[in-house]
């Protein structure tokens, strides 16, 4: 069977505000220094799976960035363009039913455009293997992280009986814990962090969702005769609203029981705040990440982050500072996770101009 990636990248990357806008997402930033998210996911991939091959599902809003920011391999047709946000399960759908109608079936990976993962080939290594589970079973595959620390911002699969090497029965999926849980579930070395990364059979999602989301299932059916048509768009724009906005870990992953973990172990994290750029550079003997034009004394625990003018701490420690050409934030490292809050309360004063 012909394999083929799914990329997500229709987020908006709230807690890397002011960096991060609906018009520049997290997914089309340059954090690491070496390429946009996107593009680093499309190559990553590309090892396994051909650019022809790649899917990109964003939203129409993003469609102006993406066309200049990703590969130009990939192929116009399969910049998959939704006309909001419904979460990830219609996502999924519409990709899954978009293979049906091209391939008849295809084995699908699904990733999120923003991830970071430092070793590649290991990546690769399990995510071949996931395929070649794929191909032979109709379970749905996901790739679980081994924890490396008590985190209380993943959520976690509690991994059951292993059938074969390295691969696993799901017995649960387990929401973000507090500190006291994450420990104990460090220590029993029975729990990996959800990575929000699939693998599947394009027709097992779609058997799935019709059993577990029949009323979503049913619009992507009146969506799919208009799939690769001009009248594509419309469709999309008419049905789209209507389909039941729920993620696919809500929706199937929780709720099949024919789910098998593959873990892996390569430098992963989702760079999902601030706080996480220390996954991606190393600090300084004082614990500092800075990155642009900084003066710093005395300062220590610290990320700062700006390339529009000097930034200059003094005296502070464990903060964030991110300076942009209109906007600067400072909040502590602990409340990282909480920086979405301030995008919430600028939507409610209809601060456009800084969403």
């Amino acid at each position: 069977m012909k394999k083929f990636a799914v990329i997500m990248a229709g987020g908006g990357g709230t807690r890397f505000w002011p960096l991060s806008r609906q018009a520049s997402p997290k997914q089309i930033l340059n954090l690491s220094g070496n390429d946009v998210m996107i593009n680093e996911t499309i190559n990553r991939v590309n090892l396994l799976v051909p650019y022809y091959q790649t899917l990109i599902v964003t939203n129409q809003v993003q469609e102006e960035i993406m066309q200049e920011v990703i590969i130009k391999e990939i192929p116009k047709k399969n910049i998959l363009l939704e006309p909001l946000g419904r979460n990830t399960a219609p996502c999924i759908g519409y990709a899954a039913m978009v293979l049906r109608k091209r391939e008849q079936d295809a084995l699908m990976c699904v990733l999120p455009s923003d991830h970071f993962i430092k070793n590649e080939s290991e990546f690769v290594k399990v995510l071949d293997k996931c395929f070649g589970l794929a191909e032979t079973t109709n379970n749905l595959i996901t790739i679980g992280i081994k924890p490396t620390f008590p985190c209380t911002g993943y959520g976690y699969i509690h991994m059951g009986k292993e059938i074969d090497s390295n691969v696993y029965e799901v017995e649960e999926f387990v929401e973000k814990p507090n500190i006291q849980k994450a420990r104990e579930y460090l220590e029993s070395g029975k729990f990996l962090w959800n990575s929000g990364m699939f693998v599947w059979k394009a027709s097992t999602i779609l058997d799935n969702i019709k059993r577990f989301l029949p009323k979503l299932y049913d619009k992507l059916l009146e969506l799919e005769q208009y799939i690769d048509t001009e009248k594509e768009a419309k469709a999309l724009a008419d049905i789209y609203p209507q389909m039941q906005s729920i993620s696919i870990d809500y929706g199937i992953m929780e709720r099949s029981n024919e789910v098998l973990v593959v873990p892996g172990d390569f430098g992963w994290n989702d760079v999902g705040s601030w706080d996480s750029l220390g996954s991606i550079y190393e600090a300084d003997e004082r614990g500092n990440i800075i990155i642009g034009d900084h003066i710093h004394i005395d300062t220590t625990n610290t990320i700062a982050y700006g390339k529009e003018h000097l930034i200059a701490a003094l005296g502070v420690d464990n903060l964030i500072i991110v300076h942009t050409s209109d906007a600067t934030l400072v909040c502590p490292k602990d409340r990282a996770q909480d920086v979405k809050l301030i995008v919430d309360e600028l939507k409610a004063k209809n601060r456009n101009d800084l969403l």
